[in-house]
């Protein structure tokens, strides 16, 4: 389990095949990493195989590969990392899982005096769990949801966010991983709306909305 708020942005040292996955070497300032250690890549939860000399191995398999962005990702490319969450821990971001759900596309970049506003298309799929304040995770980065619309949703970077994360240097193009609340998932499947097809919304189920408390009876 992840918050969300990126730890610092990491180097890739090295990338090569390994069966139908890929191996990384990334560079980082965590100490005393532990083997079998869950950390946070670009909002993809991995484990520690090895951590030699600032430099530690995780393994993204096939199934990784074709959700995420991780396909991509070249040695000196930048990387964001969290390690786990740990109990005592501040919760400042929200409950991120590292499971990606899949990849959007960022659609406008437009700097303000404040802030720099970031809009995202998001495949069909997931865009039935963005609600505008609601919570999302792009590229491992915890934000709110400013505005929805029918492609996507839109973000607001405040300097800070910019400076410590990669997300101030984003394009139009660029591909991110996003991460739902998982939230919005446990009542849609509780509620029995988790059976609509892809990129449908799904149908009110009344009797199960009167079970759960949401409605008069």
């Amino acid at each position: 389990m992840f918050t969300g708020l990126v730890a610092e942005t990491g180097r890739v040292e090295a990338v090569r095949p390994r069966g139908s996955g890929r191996e990384l070497r990334i560079r980082s300032t965590f100490r005393a990493l532990e083997l079998g250690e869950s950390v946070a890549c670009d909002g993809v939860c991995l484990t520690v195989e090895r951590d030699e000399d600032g430099v530690f191995t995780v393994l993204a398999g096939d199934e990784t590969l074709r959700l995420t962005t991780l396909g991509e990702v070249q040695a000196g490319d930048a990387i964001h990392l969290e390690r786990a969450l740990r109990l005592g821990d501040r919760l400042g971001g929200h409950w991120v899982q590292g499971h990606v759900d899949g990849v959007g596309r960022i659609r406008a970049v437009t700097p303000g005096p404040q802030w720099t506003r970031i809009d995202v298309d998001a495949p069909p799929e997931l865009r039935r769990y963005l609600v505008a304040k609601g919570s999302i995770c792009i590229s491992g980065v915890s934000l709110t949801v400013n505005e929805t619309d029918a492609g996507g949703f839109s973000v607001g970077i405040i300097p800070h966010t910019s400076t410590i994360t990669r997300l101030g240097a984003f394009r139009p193009g660029d591909a991110v991983n996003l991460e739902v609340d998982v939230l919005a998932k446990y009542v849609e499947r509780l509620l029995g709306l988790d059976a609509a097809p892809q990129g449908a919304a799904p149908a009110l189920d009344m009797a199960r909305l009167r079970a759960a408390g949401f409605l008069d009876s």
